[in-house]
């Protein structure tokens, strides 16, 4: 497999050492967190995108290997396996190059040119294809056949360019050709279906729209397909006919006689019935299939983002889910999560109502003593916030909690092994207060397509998205690090090594012998052996240990290693944990050997100096403008306060407190130029905007988050301006290039 290495090392512009070690160790069991986090050595420092890149790629060619195979087979069984042929076969280096190869062998269903061969009419074809000046129509006479089912000459000629027109259409670079015509010259057009412009007003940006293939970005090429499954709109993709002829005349023309006239006329038909939908069905896979690549990266950066936002922490929270008429479920947990109580207050039903629900609260935050208060986002969120601040609760802090996904986790089967006997309310309301003291924890218990970020993600490839999102939870639980203690089974389950059944077994153990008092102890949990002890142990952290190390993310295989650091200092690990000047005496070159190197012992060292530390950003309380509660409340110009809760290719979702984001587009997202929205925003961060325009009527709200300064003169503006054009084109002929060796 070294082929495959050195490929894959020119790709990535790495070492090709760096490849094979990696595999290595990916086929010994090694996950991509333990690889990027441990054996740094072994990889040359390689980082998780990296890793996983390699993992990949190194998949995606043992695929091409397998189909190599299956086709080499195929051919040998029907005797058309020539050296020249096993040549091409094995120089194949994409899935694309392989299947032209592949294409005038491959058994198909009977065709206008099989009827034809069938008739005896191939060896027409062939002197017709020969395009030596002979007499045609004389020629043609010769193939008439009551027998054959050939009645007439011009009907043996039509077989002929049958014939013709498919050995084209098949031609491994005829194929090349017009696909690299349609990636580079190609248009996608989209045009409203008959009749379908009052039910389909959402798809009216797309009702006449026509934009060149190489530079229609990822999301309105998903719209548009979107619009064509739905019968909105109608959608086509082609380059100019007359072109695509062109390119397949200077291949297949050789004269100009009566032979080359059937032979240009063969062509004609072979690119309109043939060659076009076959390309054109190529070009909307492949475009998918960049598309979903794309929109799948954006969701998962949101996704990650929405992950190791800012926690809370270990605070006594009340959760309320908000309502009007059914009224707000109320829970009250404890500084772990754990449900204390729950009741329901109406406090949006009559003045009565509301009194008693004032009583009920106050009741319950001086009960429990309550340091915070979650308040859903969704109806009567606002409504339910003003009511809660109204009561002036002394030391509190009151957040408003996005709770996309609550419902879904309420009646999840995760929802009912923990709260079996409660309501599904009484479970979103926990979810809601958990999600403010932990996104992380929490939020792993949902599948992460419900959780209210992403672009077109139901439209995607659902098992690459899968695998994608399960790779980003995995890397953000795993950068985080888990309480071993308190977590529960579902984020369990995604640290390094473990998976659901270990999960559970270590939950059970906790359940049956107590708390864990050191990471030693996981190697008593059942099936839980040395090679998951290796790649869970130092992503595990135990609070208040009696070995201070099992709270950090020194791994204990390097334990001997720190004491070493500390015995040589003349302190205990404890004390050169807290002593930041002896830390600084250690001479790490002293304790290089042949499988530690400097990368891991400056991690170590790091790692003493604030073990275990949270590495998400601090919580900051935020509330939206008071009084400004829905979209009849908005006026433009208006500069309101908001956080981020989705991130898109064409710009950022900002929750300003009304029951429906509003649009930040990529050209509003700062004074200069933007080339990716997360260079300016991330999912869950306060900004402020400036509402610009808002139409009730379809419920759509466009923001702006420039500010009033501007380029001080037009000139600077300009030179701002074109200094940028570069880059845009430098991206689009960037997407061309990796688009077209996709098909090459």
């Amino acid at each position: 497999m070294s082929i495959h290495f050195n490929k894959i090392a020119r790709e990535l512009q790495i070492a090709e050492k760096q490849v094979s070690a990696t595999a290595g160790l990916l086929d010994e069991g090694a996950t991509v967190p333990f690889i990027s986090r441990y054996r740094k050595e072994v990889t040359g420092s390689l980082d998780e995108v990296q890793i996983a890149a390699i993992r990949d790629r190194y998949q995606q060619l043992l695929d091409l290997d397998k189909r190599r195979e299956a086709i080499l087979k195929s051919l040998a069984e029907l005797g058309k396996l020539t050296p020249e042929l096993q040549k091409a076969v094995d120089a194949a280096e994409t899935m694309t190059v392989l299947e032209d190869i592949y294409l005038p062998y491959k058994p198909k269903r009977k065709t206008r040119a099989s009827i034809a061969r069938e008739k005896g009419l191939q060896p027409l074809a062939d002197q017709l294809f020969g395009q030596n000046k002979f007499d045609v129509d004389a020629e043609a006479e010769k193939y008439i056949s009551e027998d054959k089912g050939v009645s007439s000459a011009d009907e043996a000629l039509a077989g002929a360019r049958d014939i013709i027109a498919e050995s084209i259409a098949e031609h491994a670079e005829s194929r090349a050709k017009v696909r690299q015509l349609f990636i580079e010259k190609g248009t996608i057009k989209s045009r409203v279906a008959t009749g379908k412009e009052e039910t389909g007003i959402k798809y009216k940006d797309y009702f006449d729209w026509e934009e060149p293939i190489k530079t229609a970005p990822s999301h309105r090429i998903l719209a548009m397909r979107r619009g064509e499954k739905e019968e909105i709109l109608w959608l086509d993709i082609q380059p100019s006919e007359e072109d695509a002829v062109s390119i397949l005349d200077k291949l297949f023309i050789k004269g100009d006689n009566e032979a080359s006239r059937q032979v240009q006329s063969a062509i004609a038909d072979s690119y309109k019935r043939l060659l076009k939908p076959s390309i054109e069905t190529e070009i909307r896979l492949f475009t998918k299939k960049a598309a979903d690549e794309e929109a799948i990266k954006v969701f998962a950066e949101n996704v990650r983002q929405l992950l190791l936002a800012a926690p809370l922490g270990q605070k006594r929270v009340m959760a309320i889910d908000p309502g009007f008429r059914t009224g707000c479920k109320l829970v009250c947990l404890d500084d772990h999560g754990s449900l204390l109580e729950y009741t329901a207050i109406f406090p949006h039903t009559g003045a009565s109502q509301l009194i008693q629900s004032e009583k009920t609260v106050q009741h319950l935050v001086e009960k429990y003593g309550t340091q915070a208060i979650a308040i859903g986002n969704g109806t009567a969120g606002r409504e339910t916030e003003a009511f809660i601040r109204k009561l002036n609760l002394p030391g509190i802090t009151i957040v408003m909690v996005n709770e996309s996904g609550a419902s879904i986790y309420s009646a999840s089967e995760v929802a009912r092994d923990e709260f079996p006997d409660k309501d599904v309310t009484v479970r979103g309301a926990v979810s809601i207060g958990r999600r403010l003291m932990d996104p992380l924890a929490e939020l792993v218990k949902i599948d992460p397509k419900s959780i209210g970020v992403g672009q077109y993600q139901h439209d995607v490839d659902q098992n690459k998205l899968q695998l994608s999102l399960d790779d980003t939870v995995i890397s953000c639980v795993n950068a985080v690090g888990v309480e071993l203690n308190t977590a529960s089974k579902q984020i369990l389950s995604y640290v390094s090594g473990l998976g659901p059944q270990l999960a559970q077994n270590i939950v059970e153990y906790r359940s049956k012998n107590g708390a864990f008092k050191g990471r030693e102890e996981l190697k008593k949990v059942t099936r839980l052996g040395e090679k998951a002890f290796e790649q869970a142990a130092g992503f595990l952290r135990i609070r208040n240990a009696s070995n201070p190390l099992d709270s950090s993310a020194v791994h204990p295989e390097r334990y001997s290693l720190v004491e070493q650091m500390a015995k040589d200092s003349g302190h205990s690990v404890q004390e050169l944990i807290k002593d930041d000047q002896a830390r600084k005496k250690i001479n790490l070159n002293k304790y290089v050997s042949e499988s530690v190197g400097l990368p891991t012992l400056n991690d170590i060292l790091k790692e003493l100096s604030k073990p275990g530390l949270d590495p998400r950003e601090q919580f900051e309380s935020f509330s939206f403008t008071e009084g400004v509660n829905s979209v009849n409340d908005l006026k433009v110009g208006m500069k309101l306060p908001g956080i981020v809760t989705n991130i898109t290719n064409f710009g950022a979702f900002v929750d300003i407190g009304v029951h429906q984001d509003g649009l930040v587009h990529l050209s509003q997202l700062a004074n200069r130029f933007v080339k990716d929205p997360n260079e300016v925003v991330k999912v869950q961060q306060k900004v402020e905007v400036t509402v610009t325009e808002v139409d009730p009527s379809r419920n759509r709200i466009s923001l702006s988050m420039k500010t009033d300064e501007a380029p001080a003169t037009r000139k600077e503006f300009q030179k701002e301006k074109s200094s940028k054009k570069p880059e845009v084109e430098t991206d689009m002929q960037s997407k061309l290039a990796a688009l077209k060796s996709k098909f090459k």
